[in-house]
């Protein structure tokens, strides 16, 4: 489904986009910031564009968007979803809670929009019974998927070199590379929604059951005995590596796609630098733990949690197992689609650096949205020359830090960032006085059981992970699979943005190391040397010096 750039909030020269500017909403970057943790290029927004719009057949009432870009960044309108909710009867919290709105304060005053009954069911019904047919046409099309998009990538990476002019770029993009991508953004929404709902459902029934801890430890044999969970593959890689399991060109092309930035096309990936797979390894080996034996313990623990469950609920037993089976193969399905999803991104990254030399555009091509790339292949070049406002604006964006999970009403990211008293967790344009944060209170999900002390390392980027000595506990704004090779040095991480079934809980679940996802404000209270307890059953943090 094709739909244009919007007329408000956007402005096409100077590359300024700002969604929150359109209306009075809520909107919450949970559940999408792992995915694209940096501040977007045009080029990377309207890859997300196809994602969101072109691929997803529901429509809004009067046209609303779901997500929107602000100042750079990722973040889903709330308060469209919430009205949606709210006007066919559903509870609004229940509807909203964990993986979409975070750890927001309780009580949270959302502003509705005025949506009937009737209105949502003739707009968005078709659209919804639409997307549940994807979902069951794309279910049978998710192995031939993973088994053709490596070869794909590599004779399309071949072909992308060979083209020596415009014209043949363009023709390549039209042909072949802009419908594949099409497809893996189909096929991704498709499996992300196969996860959404059933892994919700089930881990608030087995809190409601057993409790966090052993609800938890229940789900967090995803990867199987085989490890087979996209999200550990490079760190289990790399210990196959160590011990001679696998090489170094097996391991580049089965991981050498994933990274930090992975999602960004302008931001360099292994392709860019060659001694890329020497620096994960050595910081691998720093880490002097054997994955395999934490992966056991957490399986034994497991093993431990259903015993417990099997004996307290023999009659659910047969249902919970299905459902859990259920659940882990869904969770394989979206680890492994989005890593190939990448795969094509990072293709697209070369399609981008061939078209950039062959129009003399240079880097100047990521801050072109794909269709004016496309424009430009074919001999309209007149988008160029809003080349370097744009880039000055994505500059200016980069020097700001995380925004808020939770933003209502208003933002100016520049006015928020210049305020001494600003608060991280969330920004409300309604309330005119900050509302301060309490210094000896953290708390947001239980991510993963355990319970332990120790001394925090704070960081903002993965690169500086070099920095973590074993033992110490990570607190940093959020994790990708990019940081997974960090866990095993680790005795616990706490983030501000995340939910049961983001990166960091999925990944230290896995692995049995504790965790607290979501606080909001966990980087502003907290830094390098301070003393701290972490219950990842209870999810919270406990300030025990500084």
């Amino acid at each position: 489904m094709n739909r244009t750039f919007p007329k408000f909030g956007y402005n096409p020269v100077t590359g300024e986009w700002n969604d929150s500017l359109t209306g009075d909403f809520i909107w919450s970057n949970v559940n999408v910031s792992e995915a694209v943790p940096d501040v977007m290029t045009p080029s990377t927004w309207s890859l997300w564009w196809i994602f969101h719009y072109e691929t997803n057949p529901i429509q809004f009432p009067h046209g609303y968007l779901i997500c929107g870009n602000i100042c750079g960044r990722p973040y889903v309108n709330l308060s469209l979803l919430a009205s949606l909710f709210h006007a066919i009867g559903r509870d609004v919290r229940k509807e909203l809670q964990g993986d979409l709105i975070g750890s927001a304060p309780e009580g949270l005053d959302i502003p509705f929009l005025p949506f009937s009954a009737f209105q949502v069911y003739r707009t968005v019904l078709p659209g919804a019974l639409k997307a549940h047919w994807r979902i069951s046409q794309d279910g049978g099309r998710i192995s031939n998927f993973l088994a053709m998009m490596p070869e794909w990538c590599c004779a399309t990476s071949a072909t992308i070199q060979q083209c020596r002019n415009a014209s043949a770029l363009l023709s390549l993009w039209r042909e072949n590379l802009r419908p594949v991508i099409v497809r893996t953004c189909r096929i991704l929404r498709s499996v992300t929604m196969m996860l959404g709902e059933p892994g919700t459902k089930l881990r608030l029934e087995l809190v409601n059951l057993v409790g966090t801890a052993d609800a938890n430890a229940l789900l967090s044999n995803l990867s199987g005995d085989d490890s087979g969970l996209e999200s550990l593959g490079p760190l289990v890689g790399l210990a196959k590596v160590r011990k001679g399991q696998l090489s170094r060109e097996a391991y580049m092309e089965r991981y050498g796609h994933r990274g930090p930035h992975e999602m960004e096309l302008f931001l360099p990936g292994s392709d860019d630098d060659p001694t890329w797979f020497e620096k994960r390894l050595a910081d691998f080996t720093r880490s002097a733990v054997d994955v395999g034996v934490l992966l056991a313990k957490q399986r034994a623990e497991y093993s431990s949690a259903w015993g417990r469950f099997a004996a307290k609920f023999p009659d659910k037993v047969k249902a919970t197992r299905r459902e859990l089976d259920q659940v882990a193969a869904a969770a394989k399905n979206r680890e492994a689609v989005r890593s190939e999803v990448t795969r094509a991104t990072r293709l697209l990254r070369r399609f981008l650096l061939r078209a950039g030399e062959v129009t003399a555009l240079g880097e100047g091509v990521f801050f072109l949205s794909l269709d004016e790339m496309a424009e430009t292949l074919a001999g309209d070049t007149s988008s160029s020359a809003r080349i370097p406002a744009r880039r000055e604006t994505y500059e200016k964006y980069c020097t700001l830090p995380p925004y808020p999970p939770i933003i209502i009403g208003h933002f100016d990211p520049f006015t928020w960032a210049s305020d001494p008293n600003r608060r991280s967790d969330y920004f409300d344009a309604r309330k005119k006085e900050a509302v301060a944060i309490s210094a000896d209170a953290i708390k947001g999900f239980a991510g993963a059981a355990g319970c332990v002390e120790g001394i925090v390392r704070r960081i903002d980027r993965v690169e500086d992970g070099n920095q973590i000595q074993p033992g110490e506990i990570l607190v940093t704004t959020i994790t990708n699979v990019g940081w997974t090779p960090l866990f095993p040095r680790l005795a616990a991480i706490v983030t501000d943005v995340g939910a049961p079934l983001s990166h960091a809980a999925i990944v230290a679940r896995e692995m049995g190391i504790p965790a607290v996802v979501g606080c909001g404000n966990a980087t502003m209270l907290l830094k390098t040397g301070d003393r701290v307890r972490v219950d990842g059953g209870a999810g919270t943090v406990e300030i025990l010096n500084q």
